[in-house]
């Protein structure tokens, strides 16, 4: 290497290593290379060739070239140049095109460019075993490259491979920055007032239900809560995800009824940029956010017919798909649901999903509304004291009202728990107003507010404990006799479960389930 050449090279170097913004490092690498080398662009891209595309990085180009090239497909016969290109020997990853038309790869450029007279010098870039991309140099007119050029040039090509190896780190740096401030941005606002709460009733009115959160939270197994509307669904969901092995993970909440029809897509599995208008950046859903943890999908009767084929895809692949999206997202997930509705009811009526029921189903737990529970009618008033009055920042020092208690207990409260807590809140905010009133007064209920509420939709009856197996077993047996006996296949029991058939049969004969001509002649 000559003094002159040193001198280009370490010149160079330093401007190539002096800054991880590509954009910057490539403008002041151009205003160094004119002077010495025919330059009118200088490129910095990335081929893949699986994916038959060519996606420039960086640019920089005088403006009479208009070189704004960004994505740019490869024909057949420049992939194969590429592949016979990485099996030379490093010397020829280095080449001149002076008459684009001639060679695969620089033809694809020079007819983006309408066909302008131009030179390249190409140098393919690695680090390693590892392909990093190319760099390339542009200059107008034919045959503007001799081979001192190309020696030139070709002393950079470590350099660059090193510069662009270390932008694409920093830039997946950046990446992951933006998803985690993404992601704290997203848990904060959706951080549940609830989580850390004790479960009032857990030795009283809940404890079968808690029995049942029990046995089932150490799982990954779906969970179905039932209940009518203000039972406190979310609260056993809470505690079922913060009692579970994926207590660390995030745990995602979901009203799936409040969610707009022609948005409830891009909310639950996300969206890539430009899928839609108004789709300026990538943005991940509920289900990508719950990686790792928990996703409660609240009311889940509502969520529309299509968007339920979608989620049997979740169930079944544990995958999603991005709106705009071409590859298959990953999950690891768990998902608990929950719903006032009759879901038995809707399948009969066509809608919702049958097979989605029976995924859902695996274990439904159902919670008692406040009437089938009024003994935790006291401890909940003075759980919801203490939790509005520190809400609030209000001192509160007066006893409850004489008699106020048998009252409430009276009452038939169909809005269950969430009316309660209303009640308990109206009355602080008077007491506030009053500071000279001894008592706390809560509001005589309406009698007659609950008169003409349709009977809900959901058993109020708190079912018997069941220990797993036994659920399992039921569960089991429900859906064989749905498909009349039927295992394999499509529309086949271990189809609509989810399992290899091998493996429902083993979890059968384990469980004691009667499968096969056994069951068919009972």
């Amino acid at each position: 290497m000559t003094s002159k050449e040193q001198d280009f090279f370490y010149q160079a170097t330093m401007r190539i290593c002096g800054n991880l913004n590509l954009d910057a490092m490539l403008s002041d690498c151009y205003a160094f290379i004119e002077k010495i080398i025919p330059t009118n662009a200088l490129i910095m891209a990335l081929y893949n060739l699986e994916a038959k595309i060519s996606e420039a990085l960086s640019i920089v180009a005088d403006p009479e070239l208009a070189l704004n090239m960004k994505t740019l497909p490869l024909t057949s016969e420049a992939i194969t140049h590429f592949k016979n290109l990485e099996k030379e020997d490093p010397m020829h990853s280095n080449f001149i095109i002076n008459n684009p038309w001639e060679d695969p790869v620089g033809k694809i450029g020079w007819e983006a460019l309408g066909k302008k007279e131009v030179s390249y010098i190409f140098s393919l870039l690695k680090v390693g075993e590892e392909k990093m991309g190319l760099v390339a140099l542009v200059a107008k007119g034919y045959n503007r490259y001799s081979r001192h050029d190309l020696e030139l040039f070709s002393l950079l090509r470590g350099p660059f491979a090193i510069a662009m190896a270390n932008a694409q780190k920093h830039q997946e740096v950046i990446r992951l920055k933006e998803i985690l401030a993404d992601d704290n941005r997203y848990l904060t606002r959706q951080m549940s007032k609830a989580v850390g709460d004790e479960i009032i009733g857990k030795d009283f009115g809940l404890r079968d239900v808690m029995e049942m959160v029990r046995q089932v939270a150490p799982l990954s197994s779906q969970v179905l809560l039932l209940g009518e509307t203000g039972v406190g669904k979310e609260v056993i969901a809470n505690t079922i995800h913060h009692t579970s092995a994926r207590s660390n993970g995030p745990f995602i909440k979901v009203n799936c009824g409040a969610i707009p029809e022609s948005l409830v897509d891009s909310e639950l599995f996300g969206h890539e940029k430009g899928a839609f208008t108004g789709a300026v950046k990538q943005r991940r859903g509920c289900f990508e956010r719950a990686h790792g943890g928990t996703i409660f999908l609240d009311e889940i009767g509502e969520l529309p017919f299509k968007v339920q084929v979608r989620l049997l895809r979740v169930l079944q692949m544990r995958e999603i798909e991005r709106i705009g999206g071409a590859r298959p997202v990953p999950v690891d997930i768990r998902i608990i649901t929950a719903t006032h509705r009759d879901l038995p009811a809707m399948v009969r009526k066509g809608t919702f999903r049958e097979d989605l029921w029976f995924r859902l189903n695996v274990f439904p737990i159902t919670i008692p509304p406040l009437r089938h529970r009024k003994m935790d009618i006291p401890a909940l008033i003075n759980f919801f004291v203490l939790r509005k009055s520190k809400e609030m920042n209000f001192l509160v020092t007066n006893k409850l009202e004489p008699g106020c208690m048998e009252k409430l207990q009276k009452y038939h409260w169909p809005g269950n728990v969430r009316e309660l807590e209303n009640i308990v809140e109206r009355a602080l905010i008077r007491s506030s107003a009053n500071p000279g009133e001894k008592y706390l007064r809560f509001d005589e209920p309406d009698r007659s507010s609950g008169q003409n509420v349709a009977a809900p939709a959901v058993s109020l009856a708190s079912p018997p404990v069941l220990k797993m197996d036994a659920a399992m077993k039921n569960h089991i047996e429900s859906v064989l006799n749905l498909t009349n006996g039927k295992i394999q296949g499509d529309h086949g029991a271990a189809s609509l479960l989810g399992l290899p058939p091998s493996t429902l049969r083993n979890r059968m004969r384990k469980l004691g389930v009667i499968y096969g001509k056994a069951r068919k002649g009972r």
